[in-house]
């Protein structure tokens, strides 16, 4: 009796697909293609070969727990393409005796994720048989010119989606240190972890159909992902903790990668991570997104602002010794914030303003009902366009709101200084295939002082005033966020903090006198210029104060009262000392200690303020590897680290990872080390993955969490 066609087995050509769509180091054995790109997969049958013209193959793919044909989440498509339209295409490249090779192409709007690929034959016998083919994953393809995430730069698409390494700047603006990272998108399970993901967000618990059925939108992906990030509304990836306590987790400092934070989140059925803030939650979105197929990279903004009441200036206040005061309203000036950049058209807004979105993962206030920011587009922030969606009001005063200086004395505010330029400074992220640091402050305003920025304020400004008459709140002016708050406004040392008041003509300014290095004194001078025809007597309070991270400021650990006098014109130098003894058992992790002067003049009512951040600096981690490189070849590292003080040390961790060299996240105890002690491990590994790498490493103890290293390395195919 005549047989049915029937399919034996299939042959999805993963390894030969995967190396043509770029996914080849996420997985060889498994099909990952991008969307708008042919793949191919090779149908064998049992008793005969299809016949053109006789007999009718019919693909179907399904992506989510309800496909439906009029969401997009199910496609049914024929291999002639002939009485069943559909944006998938499926066309016959070889058919031998008993076996077919078919080339199938998603559409670039496709919805992305896991999807089930059957058929459906309908044979010249009137024999109708139907197989599940088997699965793949779907990613957004920015290879594709038709896909709306589309990048036509092969190096800026190998930095910004291939790169699985790189360097988160920290510091302040007058020492920004690089941070390295290992995003790891492509090591084992990262790709399933970021579906998962997904999958968890309230958008999918809630209404899976529409979810799935949104997921072509990258728009709609990077806002999903945003707020799975953090924990605030949903089992996120990480949780926030601006405390200083990290007894029950891991100091965020601690953190070289997302791999293991992603790896933990899973293993523990999706409970948070703790802890993370600003530069380990962008970090980790950074991983999602370019595992996902989306250009992603980190964007530093040192003197980043927030404000609160959305009248783009930030409100600081200080007491009469110069010491920063919390205050109610919580506006505040980050010493640094770092946030993502996402590349992606933008079919919501008028003309122009696709390119790169701002997203910041960071658990601020609600968004349209969950913690989430952005997009929000660069270029509607440098213009000013702060009525255009996703939280561009927001993001326009991080970079570009005005600085006022308040004196709180005997329950009054004085006005200390309106400063236009201290917001939003070396704005700064990883140049493309290179370790040095680009500066892409003009990519988010014009230049400070000119008539361009000046009028793109103040055209901000009205935007909200009309906004707020109209009575909108969209998302688009972003309801007051809970931001960590600032570590403030560290400054050039070479010119003042603020202006010289017109009153009292005098400048005050500090400068270091020696590096700021952990566990030792901290030597620095107060300049004062008087600048008038006047003979001038000051009286000038210094303090010194820790900063949290969120920019709390601890109470002052060193005080002094400098009393200068000044002929017309003269200068003078105030030398200060704050001994490590003093400083020592009141550092944050972050080792920020800010410095402040309040002088006053007896014949004048004015005051003038100065500060400065000062951020102490450790040696780092040296890291060398001692032979060639080769892949699937034992190869031997010597990792190089000291005890920076003049104490003893206990309880070091020394960590270390890499993608491509370790399948985890290594954690050796190294214990106690002796004053200035210096150490050295050799451990031995073999690199599974060929091309440009890096190692990173972070030595932490009972002083400190966060002494760096890194080291890159080329490794060798081999035979």
């Amino acid at each position: 009796m005549a047989q049915g066609l029937e399919v034996a087995f299939v042959d999805f050509q993963s390894s030969r697909s995967n190396m043509q769509h770029h996914t080849e180091e996420i997985s060889l054995d498994h099909l990952v293609v991008r969307r708008g790109q042919p793949f191919n997969i090779t149908l064998y049958f049992r008793n005969q070969g299809f016949q053109p013209g006789l007999d009718s193959i019919i693909f179907v793919a399904e992506t989510g727990p309800l496909p439906d044909l009029a969401k997009g989440t199910r496609a049914v498509f024929s291999l002639t393409s002939g009485n069943r339209p559909s944006p998938w295409i499926a066309a016959l490249e070889t058919n031998e005796a008993n076996v077919m090779e078919v080339s199938l192409c998603a559409p670039p709007t496709a919805a992305v994720g896991r999807y089930l690929l059957k058929v459906r034959i309908d044979s010249f016998q009137g024999f109708v048989t139907a197989y599940q083919l088997g699965e793949f994953i779907l990613l957004f393809n920015p290879w594709c010119p038709g896909d709306a995430v589309y990048l036509d730069s092969e190096p800026q698409r190998q930095e910004y989606v291939v790169n699985d390494y790189g360097f988160i700047y920290q510091g302040n603006k007058n020492w920004i240190r690089p941070c390295p990272w290992n995003y790891g998108q492509f090591e084992e399970n990262i790709l399933d972890i970021c579906l998962e993901l997904l999958d968890k967000s309230l958008h999918f618990q809630i209404d899976p159909s529409t979810d799935c059925a949104l997921r072509g939108s990258p728009v709609y992906i990077s806002r999903v992902v945003c707020a799975m990030i953090n924990s605030n509304d949903d089992n996120g990836v990480l949780n926030g903790n601006w405390s200083e306590n990290y007894m029950d987790g891991i100091n965020p400092a601690e953190w070289t990668g997302s791999v293991a934070i992603l790896k933990q989140w899973h293993a523990t059925g999706c409970q948070p991570v703790r802890y993370g803030q600003c530069w380990v939650f962008a970090a980790v979105m950074c991983t999602v997104m370019r595992c996902l197929g989306i250009p992603t990279r980190v964007i530093t903004n040192f003197d980043s602002g927030h404000d609160t009441d959305g009248n783009l200036i930030i409100d600081e206040y200080y007491d009469n010794t110069g010491r920063i005061l919390e205050n109610k309203k919580k506006d505040t000036v980050w010493n640094y914030h770092v946030w993502n950049e996402c590349w992606m058209d933008r079919k919501d807004l008028p003309s122009g303003y696709g390119g790169w979105q701002v997203l910041d993962a960071t658990p601020q206030e609600t968004s349209n009902g969950l913690y989430c920011c952005g997009p929000a587009s660069v270029r509607a922030i440098k213009e000013g366009e702060v009525n255009l969606n996703y939280d561009t009001r927001f993001a326009f005063s991080m970079v570009n709101a005005d600085c006022m200086s308040w004196l709180v004395q005997g329950g009054k505010e004085q006005k200390l200084h309106q400063d236009t330029t201290t917001v939003g400074n070396f704005i700064s992220t990883k140049s493309i295939q290179s370790d040095q640091r680009d500066d892409i402050t003009e990519n988010y305003k014009y230049e400070e002082g000119s008539p361009q920025e000046r009028q793109v304020y103040y055209k901000a400004l009205q935007k909200l005033k009309d906004g707020r008459s109209q009575g909108s709140d969209s998302a688009s002016s972003v309801p007051s966020r809970r931001m960590p708050p600032s570590q403030d406004t560290p400054r050039s040392l070479d010119t003042p903090a603020l202006q010289p008041s017109s009153v009292i003509q005098v400048s005050l300014k500090f400068k270091l006198l020696d590096p700021p290095n952990m566990g030792q004194d901290i030597n620095f001078a107060l300049l004062a210029l008087n600048m008038s025809p006047q003979f001038k007597d000051l009286k000038v309070n210094l303090s010194a104060q820790s900063l949290l991270h969120d920019g709390s400021p601890l109470w002052p650990f060193w005080q002094d009262t400098a009393f200068i006098t000044l002929f017309p014109e003269e200068a003078k130098t105030y030398p200060c000392k704050i001994p490590y003894s003093q400083y020592s058992q009141y550092l944050s992790t972050d080792k920020l200690i800010r410095i402040s002067a309040l002088g006053e003049e007896k014949s004048s009512p004015e005051k003038i303020l100065v500060n400065k951040i000062i951020t102490l600096t450790f040696p780092g981690i040296i890291i060398n590897v001692l032979g060639q490189a080769i892949v699937n070849q034992l190869l031997s590292i010597q990792v190089i680290f000291s005890n920076p003080l003049s104490e003893p040390v206990e309880d070091c961790v020394l960590t270390l990872e890499g993608s491509g060299f370790f399948k985890k996240q290594l954690r050796i105890l190294i214990g106690d080390l002796k004053p200035h002690h210096k150490a050295t491990i050799t451990l031995k590994t073999i690199p599974f993955k060929s091309g440009q790498r890096q190692i990173q490493a972070n030595l932490s103890s009972n002083k400190f969490k966060d002494i760096k290293g890194y080291k890159n390395v080329y490794v060798d195919f081999g035979l």
